[in-house]
């Protein structure tokens, strides 16, 4: 080959690659095709380049107790492995980056793009994983381009909604959401995250809603559903909104005014507080049969407004879980039941 014999013992060691030059020496030398020396070396670099990537991924398993593993794997958002290696490798693929560092980078920087306290005060790990799921689910609804008129339209009949159960309004509530562009999905909530609802747009065309239904009442449920709606049609589609059910800015409370005045009208609500009597149960239901919503929506709004105690007449509103089995979401009766006087 009329190469030093150094070079030649680096070579068959692994210390030195096969080049193009040398594997046409080795193949005029000895008769074997260059392609055959290339191929080999190209094998060996990656084997060497997995070997260091596992290594790398070893000596990052602490960064897994940042995340909520055992409720992510519970969920089937990504599967359990003995190996640390093994496990850093699901969760950086589950967020799509590359390293611990890289998800820092993104997600954290997510976490403090969201317009809100809870955002802050959440459990970052578990607020990252939860925003992500809703990002992956709504990637994968396949949705109309996004068109306000379009959505506003879909926001009226899904008002109606409110007074079917789970099982008709959920699949019903993504239909009319996706024919104008927009994602609805359902995540459970992760300990530590404290989101009940979340905006996200995945592109200039699809917004993602995420609901959690973590306070496990329609009222709130539908309320956070019209004030996520609110960001979609109002606010910039670059921020991330989510949602604990606290007011934190001038958006939040544009966000929650809209949703209020969708679900019962400013009109409406004050001309049934301006008439004399007691609120029962069956005023409150002919109230909300004339408005065409849930009764637990309007008992939600007398408790939210103090009109009435939180106490009160809880037996009108409709409980329920969300669940995820099977990587699908669907909801649950919740027997336990509200107080009421």
């Amino acid at each position: 080959m009329g190469r030093p014999i150094k070079t030649i013992n680096e070579i068959i060691k692994g210390k030195a690659s096969i080049t193009p030059d040398t594997a046409i020496q080795l193949e005029n030398v000895l008769g074997i095709p260059a392609r055959f020396w290339l191929e080999r070396d190209r094998h060996y670099q990656e084997f060497l380049a997995r070997r260091r990537s596992r290594e790398e991924l070893d000596s990052q398993k602490e960064w897994l107790k940042r995340l909520p593993v055992s409720s992510m794997v519970k969920l089937g958002w990504m599967p359990r492995h003995a190996d640390p290696a093994d496990q850093v490798k699901a969760a950086l693929e589950f967020f799509g980056v590359a390293s611990p560092t890289a998800w820092e980078s993104v997600w954290l920087q997510r976490n403090a793009a969201a317009r809100k306290s809870a955002a802050f005060n959440a459990d970052p790990g578990a607020f990252a994983a939860w925003l992500r799921r809703g990002e992956l689910e709504g990637r994968a609804i396949e949705c109309a381009a996004y068109g306000r008129k379009k959505f506003r339209q879909a926001l009226r009949a899904i008002r109606g909604l409110t007074r079917e159960t789970p099982e008709v309004f959920l699949p019903e509530l993504q239909r009319l959401c996706a024919d104008a562009g927009v994602a609805a999905v359902f995540v459970p909530e992760l300990p530590g995250c404290r989101a009940s609802g979340g905006t996200q747009w995945v592109g200039a065309s699809k917004a993602v809603i995420q609901l959690s239904a973590r306070y496990k009442t329609n009222d709130q449920l539908w309320f956070t559903f019209f004030h996520e709606a609110g960001h979609v049609l109002f606010h910039s589609k670059k921020a991330i909104f989510v949602d604990d059910g606290q007011i934190s800015d001038e958006l939040e409370a544009e966000a929650d005014q809209f949703s209020a005045d969708l679900l019962i009208p400013p009109q409406r609500y004050t001309e049934f507080l301006s008439q004399r009597g007691r609120i029962s149960s069956s005023r409150v239901q002919r109230f909300a049969d004339d408005l065409g919503i849930a009764p637990g929506i309007v008992v939600g709004r007398l408790q939210h407004d103090g009109v009435i105690s939180f106490d009160m007449l809880n037996g009108l509103k409709d409980r329920f879980e969300l669940i995820q089995a099977d990587c699908r979401n669907q909801f649950l009766p919740n027997p336990r039941p509200l107080s009421e006087p």
